[in-house]
């Protein structure tokens, strides 16, 4: 099948290599503008096999339709694809187009689809290939896998480890059943439908007088972006790689209970969670470092300004 690849990083450039070892060709890439001097996975992948490569700000230019156009595609794949991609676009290639998402659509709509999923404390988690339209993630579903999440997986872990392989083999399956023409398109159930912002600092704001499972699951879920924080001596201090701590803690929340080698320990409510990893603003460093250099000890209270 002659396909139309969308998309960017790692992801796309997998799903790219898996599909010319399953005999596709893909007749162009579409990818967004360098970021710095090095170029992204999938545009590298493309010029190294001579793949045309399309380049845009906005998918919403003449000049992507154009691109969509000229590549005769029987299929577009939309594979990690951060750009709005207009619904018109989507119906050009002969047999329209695909897209993955990281969640068990209907639930967890949205570009920040895996930090909510930890955030909110989900055990189950997984991938859908969906056919794309109008809206946002809300097309009918062609296929699902489900994964299980771990205790202290954070966002980056839970992608990396589990979504990502699980997400190539699932797209590349889709594909599959669209060729053998024997692909479902199943309506999405809006009575179970939920749609999140994007994740940003606003949403990743440290309340220590919360429950210490849920700030465990606060920081595991901004883990690696934005970055779950909290105040000291007026700057905001950020926390990585989790860890909720069993039993009760005799500290008021937001103490640093214990500094050591494996982490920072403070309290929350009913419990406490020790960070392996902390920034203060610089480079991302082990925790008792970074406590060491912004004067952190045990005993003294973080949250307030």
């Amino acid at each position: 099948m002659r396909v139309l690849l969308v998309g960017q990083a790692a992801f796309a450039e997998q799903v790219l290599s898996r599909l010319e070892e399953a005999g596709d060709g893909v007749a162009a890439v579409i990818c967004p503008p360098d970021a710095g001097e090095k170029p992204d996975p999938l545009k590298a992948a493309a010029v190294a096999r001579g793949i045309p490569v399309h380049q845009f700000r906005s998918l919403k230019v003449p000049e992507a339709r154009r691109a969509f156009e000229e590549a005769a595609a029987d299929l577009a794949v939309l594979a990690y694809v951060t750009q709005i991609v207009p619904e018109p676009l989507l119906a050009i290639p002969r047999l329209t187009s695909i897209c993955f998402h990281p969640s068990l659509l209907p639930r967890y709509r949205g570009g920040s689809a895996i930090a909510w999923q930890l955030i909110r404390g989900e055990t189950r988690t997984g991938v859908t290939v969906f056919w794309p339209d109008a809206g946002i993630d809300t097309g009918p579903i062609l296929l699902q896998r489900e994964a299980t999440i771990g205790l202290d997986d954070t966002a980056g872990t839970l992608y990396y480890r589990t979504l990502f392989p699980l997400g190539v083999e699932t797209v590349l399956d889709a594909v599959a059943l669209v060729r053998s023409g024997r692909a479902p398109r199943l309506p999405q159930d809006e009575s179970r439908a939920s749609h999140d912002p994007l994740c940003g600092d606003q949403h990743a704001a440290i309340d220590w007088t919360r429950p210490a499972g849920e700030v465990h699951d606060l920081i595991r879920g901004c883990d690696p972006q934005p970055g779950a924080h909290t105040t000291w001596r007026g700057s905001r201090l950020r926390f990585y790689e989790p860890h909720r701590l069993a039993g009760p803690v005799d500290a008021a929340p937001g103490t640093v209970v214990a500094i050591g080698p494996e982490g920072l320990t403070i309290a929350a409510s009913n419990g406490a969670v020790r960070a392996a990893r902390a920034r203060d603003g610089g480079q991302k460093g082990a925790a008792a470092e970074v406590a060491r250099v912004v004067g952190l000890e045990p005993g003294v209270s973080l949250g307030q300004r």
